[in-house]
């Protein structure tokens, strides 16, 4: 290729690029019009991982899949759930999970745990034992736009016995879980998953209170393509810490990040990752019969963070007793205990920075019960709920919905589906007073039969925050689970642009 025909290449690649700047900067000399502002419009291709749900043989697990109706979305699609393979413990991978040979040796697949119905109504399916495995999910068209799915695990009796809770998350490359644990006490998993189909490269660093804690094994993870890994904490390091903050950042690649926390007295529940680092946190929908209440927080600069700590109540923000500030140092986990910080109302933990704003990441331990009867769960923070978002497999006796404006007053729409066996959707409106939490009396769907969804839809400008809490009594212990609702991610930005020429005429 001679310099004339570069120079032709580069020349036409320039102003391709001068082009698409002078569409997207705002109007030109000339007094075009700025380009309007971008659409937000339905996403065509969603994806969703689902953690292996227990090791015990007397687990039961439901799974429920919704997806909101999305207006301007696609007329068709399918979603689907595929089990993942199962990484062994020594790394070099294990047998495909629902898959297996037949007697003429050709692979055969299991049947899936559910399948996803129309939008708007919700999808069940269930599964029981330690052999359940991890799933990978995948939606487009229609079902993409908010799809969500709830994996929800009854355990009866042993470690870990009570309700745990997760609502399965899409893939990405860093994660937080301030809120784990290496004590004798308890047995967390990290749980790995890779959708994709190359390999993934991850490192899980530990952090205690004194600082990071060494964990060679930790470094340089492989994830083989469509496995799931659970990685026991404890198998880490030699260090027993009641709180640690664990962050995973993938090297190349991309999976989903969860922990299982299990405690042979307390129960046991999914830690899902807190909220991006940020200087203001919120920790919404603490049950109102918390019998004790820990907060775990974490920095990852190079500065100390100094927080105010506030209680969103009924009635307003207040100051927990005896709480008032909590001091963070650089690189390393704190835990502050605040009991009963709710006193039998609705409440969400508030976090400011009391001078210089310094990102940090938190989690509430919640118990609920006493003595032998207690059960725990975790609440990390979380993003708003911003457009909209969605909680599925909720009943009528059994759903706590929270809601909570930290910072103004807001109007807050809330959808009941149509139940998983039948009836019709309902609508209702809220206002949150600005500071306030409040437990709302959550529509339930005319002529309900089964499980449904709930969605929210704040229809003013101040950011509302939520959180579903299940509940499930079983021999006198008080089962419960808590998943934040942030964003569903169902719409996505998509700016307009025109060519605007009359730039090169300058």
């Amino acid at each position: 290729m001679n310099r004339t025909t570069l120079s032709l290449i580069a020349g036409a690649g320039a102003l391709a690029a001068v082009t698409a700047f002078a569409a997207l900067a705002g109007p030109s000399a000339s007094g075009a019009a700025a380009p309007t502002a971008a659409a937000h419009l339905p996403v065509e291709r969603t994806s969703l991982l689902c953690p292996a749900p227990s090791v015990s043989d007397i687990a039961d697990t439901s799974y429920t899949s919704f997806t909101p109706v999305t207006q301007g979305a696609a007329s068709d699609g399918k979603a689907r759930l595929q089990p993942a393979a199962e990484e062994s413990v020594d790394g070099t991978g294990g047998t495909q999970q629902g898959k297996g040979k037949g007697k003429d040796g050709k692979k055969t697949t299991a049947e899936p745990v559910l399948t996803p119905k129309a939008p708007g109504t919700p999808a069940t399916g269930d599964t029981s034992g330690a052999d359940a495995p991890a799933l990978i999910g995948t939606a487009d068209g229609k079902f993409a736009p908010g799809w969500t799915v709830q994996e929800t695990t009854e355990i009866a009796a042993g470690t870990g016995r009570g309700l745990q809770g997760v609502t399965c998350t899409p893939a990405d490359t860093e994660f937080w879980f301030p809120g784990a644990s290496t004590a004798d006490s308890r047995t967390d998993y990290l749980h790995l998953t890779n959708p994709d189909d190359s390999a993934a490269v991850v490192d899980v660093e530990l952090y205690g209170k004194n600082g990071a804690i060494k964990s060679p094994l930790g470094e340089n993870l492989t994830v083989k393509p469509h496995t799931s890994e659970p990685i026991l904490l404890s198998t880490l390091t030699d260090e027993r810490q009641d709180d640690v903050t664990v962050h995973v950042s993938v090297r190349s690649g991309r999976v989903g990040a969860t922990v299982q926390a299990l405690d042979g007295k307390t129960g046991g529940d999914w830690l899902a990752a807190s909220a991006d680092p940020a200087g203001s946190l919120v920790l919404p929908g603490i049950p109102k019969d918390a019998t004790d209440v820990r907060l775990i927080a974490f920095t990852p600069g190079d500065a100390d963070a100094d927080l105010t700590i506030r209680l969103a109540s009924p009635s307003g923000l207040i100051t927990p007793a005896g709480n008032e500030t909590l001091h963070v140092k650089s690189g390393m986990t704190t835990a502050a205990d605040l009991g009963p910080v709710t006193r039998g109302e609705a409440g969400s933990l508030v976090l400011t920075p009391t001078d210089q704003s310094v990102p940090v990441v938190a989690a509430l331990q919640v118990l609920r019960g006493k003595g032998a009867n207690q059960e725990m769960a975790f609440i990390p923070a979380t993003a708003p709920v911003g457009t909209r978002a969605t909680s599925a497999d909720n009943s009528a006796k059994g759903t706590t919905l929270a809601l909570t404006a930290p910072t103004g007053t807001a109007r807050v729409k809330v959808t009941a589906s149509a139940g998983s066996d039948g009836g019709t959707a309902v609508s209702k409106t809220y206002t949150i007073g600005s500071g306030t939490t409040q437990d709302i009396e959550a529509p339930v769907p005319s002529g309900q039969g089964g499980t449904y969804a709930l969605t929210v839809e704040p229809l003013t400008g101040a950011p509302v925050y939520a959180a579903r809490t299940l509940t499930a009594t079983e021999s006198g212990i008080p089962g419960f689970t808590v998943q934040t609702l942030p964003n569903d991610r169902g719409l996505v930005a998509v700016p307009k642009t025109d060519e605007d020429l009359s730039i090169l005429q300058k």
